[in-house]
């Protein structure tokens, strides 16, 4: 590629970065303020997909709209889901197991204590490539959710096999990898300088790191703390992570992310001064959560910065205005992806300057 097609190149992925995200690119412009608190008008944009078809159409902005399926770590979930329309994102989880109890261990979708499954990774990821190729109308993201450094240094060769296919629809990596509320001692954070060694291979895909955590049906005070946000900051970091421009979602668990506004700003503001981010807000069945003060950290991200992965019954209560789901907000969700595309195909240019 010659200079002048590469200044062209850049030039349009930055116009296209602008304006999917407005101003919010950099932390001087990204405003920590509360909304108005109403139900939204769904609203789109359009920008141009650089495919090879080169036409124009147009992507949902309201992320909370998007709809999950849960654990989807069998063959007989995964036939159900993979072919519903009212499915968007399909998050499911890795341990090191046994496929159907026999052999040696390997990387299977099971969550622990479950260790045995009749699916492997290869296979999970191997039956939605090839369900996204065959209909891209309908194409799933994919959430691999990674319980252990072991199972995701050990799925580094599958990654490597199929994350290069999955060009219908996003990818993301997720695990937890920092202790978290509330004085949470029982899970083993996934070591995050090994994890993110790992994902530098995965450019594409976007990053999902948390938290583990401590909360449920009787819990009422609880938070992000600010020393939390900024040792999630210091990794991210100290792994280089800021220097790739890699999109990243933090996944926060509702009712304590409710008690959190302020730190929470102030993490995706230091963020989005060089990588794209959002929050994931998700929620045990179960667990109590504040309702409005939950509604009033939506708003003040804004819809096109906060997917919603709860339970129906608190989302219902949040009443978000959502139009529904579908292909209209799954088409966000390929969106965030593709801006995260532009920000490492811009960022990795600078670099060579």
């Amino acid at each position: 590629m010659d200079f002048k097609t590469t200044i062209l190149l850049t030039t349009l992925l930055f116009a296209l970065v602008a304006k999917i995200n407005g101003s919010a690119l950099n932390a001087s412009h990204y405003q920590y303020q509360v909304a108005e608190q109403r139900t939204p008008a769904y609203t789109q944009i359009e920008y141009i997909v650089l495919k090879q078809s080169d036409t124009m159409r147009q992507w949902g902005t309201n992320l909370t709209g998007i709809t999950w399926a849960h654990a989807v770590n069998s063959q007989q979930l995964l036939d159900e889901v993979i072919g519903n329309t009212d499915i968007d994102f399909i998050e499911a989880d890795i341990v090191l197991g046994k496929l159907n109890g026999e052999g040696e261990d390997m990387p299977v979708m099971a969550h622990p204590p479950a260790n045995i499954s009749d699916l492997t990774l290869a296979g999970f990821l191997h039956q939605i490539i090839e369900f996204n190729r065959e209909h891209e109308e309908q194409a799933k993201g994919v959430k691999l959710d990674f319980k252990s450094i072991e199972v995701f240094e050990g799925s580094l060769d599958i990654l490597d096999e199929n994350i290069p296919n999955m060009t219908f629809s996003p990818v993301w990596i997720n695990a937890d990898i920092l202790s978290g509320p509330v004085d949470q001692n029982r899970t083993v954070p996934v070591d995050a300088d090994r994890f993110f060694a790992g994902c530098m291979r995965y450019k594409q895909a976007v990053l999902s790191i948390g938290w583990t955590t401590n909360w449920g049906a009787d819990f009422r005070d609880g938070e992000y703390t600010q020393s939390q946000c900024d040792a999630m900051l210091e990794s991210l970091n100290a792994n280089n992570i800021l220097s790739t421009g890699q999109a990243i979602t933090f996944p926060v668990r509702a009712g304590i992310a409710a008690n959190s506004e302020e730190q929470l700003h102030r993490l995706v503001a230091a963020v989005n001064e060089t990588n794209d981010s959002t929050l994931t807000v998700w929620s045990s069945a179960g667990d109590y959560v504040d309702v409005d003060k939950l509604r009033k950290l939506i708003f003040s991200f804004g819809l096109d910065r906060v997917y919603l992965d709860v339970p129906e019954e608190l989302a219902s209560q949040l009443n978000l205005g959502n139009p529904g789901n579908g292909a209209g907000t799954f088409k966000s969700l390929f969106g965030f992806s593709f801006v995260s595309l532009c920000f490492w195909a811009l960022s990795s240019w600078l670099q060579r300057l």
